[in-house]
């Protein structure tokens, strides 16, 4: 069998963390198997369509270098087109298609014109959840004659079309889940063409996954319930049934199903955070699926290589943010210094890297965030020691008159050191501490006050990495300024 897969989003808004995790399993499993990955806009729902959407979907999927074989593509001067020999790729281009075989449907008898309204199909739920009752659909207009059916639509009456689900039962086999078999019962008489004129989901996606030659749809578990009534769909027209796997959910950390409510879900917002599509890639390829139980971090090629839809938990993924930091750390950490400030300096327009100082806090704090979003706020001490209280100066186990003493005398200290001390930290580190050990003081006296005196904070890097950062004069500087500001 020849491999398609496809990703079907539909344009109302950011992309997903689920969307992408959807697009990042269909392109490993298509090229693994030597395949295509297909993208295709369902845009049906005409009243929930976001502008641009469809452009920020294309941006957001080469940031992570998913290419796509077919579907639209976004050109260099901003227009949308399209690639491929099954188009068009967006569903409201294709409304001729859908009414065609809608109408092949009635005349099959597979399908009915029904003409209740809103108002009564409400009524009916409502009974329906009354009486402790699934709701659907009581086929009303099943019943209604083909010269009633003839005479309300010549009147112009607005009517939508039914599908007429068979009796018995639907078994799918799910390469994630096995064997799944519903019966007939449960499932409603879906209506397959609004009023409107255009389809909905479960009429579109069966005709446009035939004629795109769609081999495996891999979506997520939440459309578990729709796949029985689009393979009684399939099975209406005669057309081959394409394999299903249906990916387990994304869940927060409490083990609901991911939400807003609980945190990031956009793709956008964590890499406006500092997350690196590398890792966002890593993450998510590896959320209730991991290849090797000794590996934690693969590359793109790598995870083409591994992907086993065997393989994949059948429970929900839980999105476990201090794992996305710990990868992200990593990922920061491994680069080399050049890729690294570019990656920083194309994150963040506040932090000014043709400046020596914030080149060296920059290089000073990378150890120790997790997100590019992180470094504005970590260098701050270093640009500025304005705005602390006198106290915060005073070592615990020594009162102001000592702290004002040690500072003074590292004052003296470190006005005698050169220039070539100032450029490596080991060689401030062991100067400083010479001088501890010289004046037979103690290490927190001393460097307590020198580190709060440079930085300004009760908690920042060590007075040595402060003093490289800041150079001989700035640092003579701030510590002038301490001993004022504890007088």
């Amino acid at each position: 069998m020849h491999v398609r897969t496809r990703i079907a989003p539909s344009p109302t808004g950011f992309m997903h963390i689920g969307t992408l995790r959807m697009a990042l399993s269909n392109y490993l499993f298509a090229k693994k198997n030597g395949g295509e990955f297909l993208i295709r806009i369902e845009d049906t729902d005409q009243k929930r369509l976001v502008p641009g959407a469809v452009e920020n979907l294309l941006k957001t999927l080469a940031v992570f270098g998913l290419g796509h074989d077919e579907g639209p593509v976004l050109l260099a001067d901003g227009t949308l087109s399209e690639k491929g020999p099954f188009g068009p790729y967006v569903q409201s281009q294709r409304l001729p298609m859908y009414q065609k075989y809608a109408e092949q449907l009635l005349t099959d008898g597979h399908a009915y014109r029904c003409f209740c309204t809103a108002e009564r199909l409400e009524e009916m739920r409502t009974a329906q959840t009354a009486a402790k009752q699934t709701p659907r659909y009581d086929r009303l207009c099943l019943k209604l004659s083909a010269g009633e059916v003839s005479a309300r639509l010549t009147a112009g009456e607005p009517s939508v079309i039914r599908m007429k689900v068979p009796e018995g039962s639907t078994t799918i086999k799910d390469l994630v889940r096995g064997e799944v078999t519903i019966s007939h019962q449960e499932i409603d008489d879906q209506v397959l063409m609004k009023s409107d004129g255009f389809p909905t989901y479960h009429l579109a996606v069966v005709v446009d996954d035939h004629h795109m030659e769609i081999s495996h749809i891999i979506r997520g578990e939440e459309w578990l319930p729709s796949t029985p009534k689009q393979t009684i769909l399939f099975g209406m027209f005669g057309w081959k049934v394409p394999e299903f796997a249906h990916l387990p959910l994304l869940l927060n950390p409490d083990k609901t199903k991911l939400s807003k409510r609980q945190g990031d879900v956009a793709v956008e917002e964590f890499l406006q955070k500092g997350y690196l599509p590398k890792t966002l890639l890593n993450f998510i390829g590896t959320l209730g699926f991991n290849p090797k139980a000794d590996q934690e971090l693969y590359t793109l090629q790598e995870l083409i290589e591994l992907f086993d839809l065997s393989k994949v938990n059948k429970s929900g993924a839980v999105l476990n943010h201090e794992k996305l930091d710990w990868m992200n750390h990593h990922y920061l950490n491994a680069m080399g210094e050049a890729e690294f400030f570019t990656t920083l300096g194309a994150f963040s327009a506040e932090i000014d890297l043709q400046n020596e100082l914030v080149r060296r806090a920059v290089i000073i704090e990378r150890p120790r965030v997790n997100t590019l979003a992180e470094f504005v706020p970590a260098i701050a001490p270093y640009l500025s020691a304005e705005g602390y209280e006198p106290a915060i100066l005073v070592w615990k186990k020594a009162d102001v008159v000592d702290a004002k003493m040690q500072l003074a005398g590292m004052l003296e200290h470190l006005k005698m050191l050169d220039q070539k001390t100032f450029s490596e930290i080991v060689l401030l580190e062991a100067s400083v501490k010479a001088y501890i050990t010289d004046k037979g003081l103690s290490n927190g006296n001393v460097l307590w006050p020198l580190r709060v005196a440079l930085s300004g904070r009760e908690k920042s890097a060590s007075p040595f990495e402060l003093l490289w950062v800041l150079g001989k004069e700035e640092s003579l500087k701030r510590i002038e300024k301490a001993i004022k500001i504890i007088e």
